[in-house]
């Protein structure tokens, strides 16, 4: 079996990264987590943030980046994804104003142009969904298999979420399945069987992720990333439970 590592996404835990940003990744570390993927970096430098990983023995799995910061200053986040030591840089999320068909082009033509200098440095670029990408456009595609299907594979890989697939209607299985080899990374989220379709913990829902772990290893999964945007219970308290379900699932998590 091979050892996919478990990062958590530190949106999840931004109102404890605001107050102290270091001793959130330290209680990360404590948790048993492999790695992190970042949302910014606190009032810490790139640097600093290296060294406090290093120190933990954390792994910057990926980045968050937005997409404005993608168009506006792309040497800038190569640079810092060479100083952590991360090979994922991830567009995260679309404003309502990009969600236009003639927007899609235009993030298209960005992603895979910026996708392919990202691979000349060494860094690969992945796309993040949540659920308006799976909207139609024009020609009868969903905008999301659009964005996949009119960048070079080389140079645009996904970063698949569980729940905003499920929250659509949609299969994330036949989703990594249909990626095999261009999915790197996959957010791993649970989702309350109730008409409100919450975000829950992992194993307390309704989205099969265990058919979607038995699918990382001939997908090509590198990462397995833990996030849960809003809870019922405290954050850190949610990331434990979800991470106690991968380590009863994965038995090679556990640690000494």
């Amino acid at each position: 079996m091979k050892n996919i590592p478990v990062a958590v996404q530190m949106y999840t835990l931004r109102e404890e990264s605001e107050k102290d940003f270091a001793g959130t990744l330290k209680k990360v570390a404590e948790l048993g987590f492999d790695g992190v993927e970042f949302a910014g970096y606190g009032d810490m430098s790139v640097k600093e943030v290296r060294a406090l990983l290093d120190e933990l023995g954390l792994k910057a799995a990926s980045s968050h980046v937005s997409i404005d910061e993608l168009e506006s200053s792309l040497d800038q986040v190569i640079a810092d994804q060479k100083v952590l030591g991360s090979s994922y840089v991830v567009c995260p999320y679309l404003e309502e104003e990009r969600r236009t068909e003639a927007a899609y082009h235009k993030l298209i033509s960005f992603l895979d142009e910026a996708g392919e200098k990202c691979r000349r440095e060494g860094i690969t670029l992945c796309y993040h969904n949540h659920d308006f990408e799976l909207e139609r456009l024009s020609d009868g595609r969903k905008a999301l298999e659009a964005i996949f299907a009119d960048t070079q594979k080389e140079n645009v890989m996904t970063e698949l979420d569980v729940y905003w697939l499920a929250k659509a209607g949609e299969n994330p299985v036949e989703w990594i399945r249909s990626y095999e080899n261009r999915s790197p990374l996959v957010h791993l989220k649970d989702m309350t069987n109730d008409e409100e379709g919450f975000f829950a913990e992992l194993g307390t829902g309704g989205v099969d992720i265990d058919s979607v772990l038995n699918t990382g290893e001939e997908a090509g999964v590198e990462w397995w990333i833990v996030e849960q945007d809003a809870s019922r219970r405290t954050p850190f308290e949610s990331i434990e439970i979800s991470l106690k379900y991968l380590s009863d699932k994965l038995p090679y998590l556990v640690k000494s």
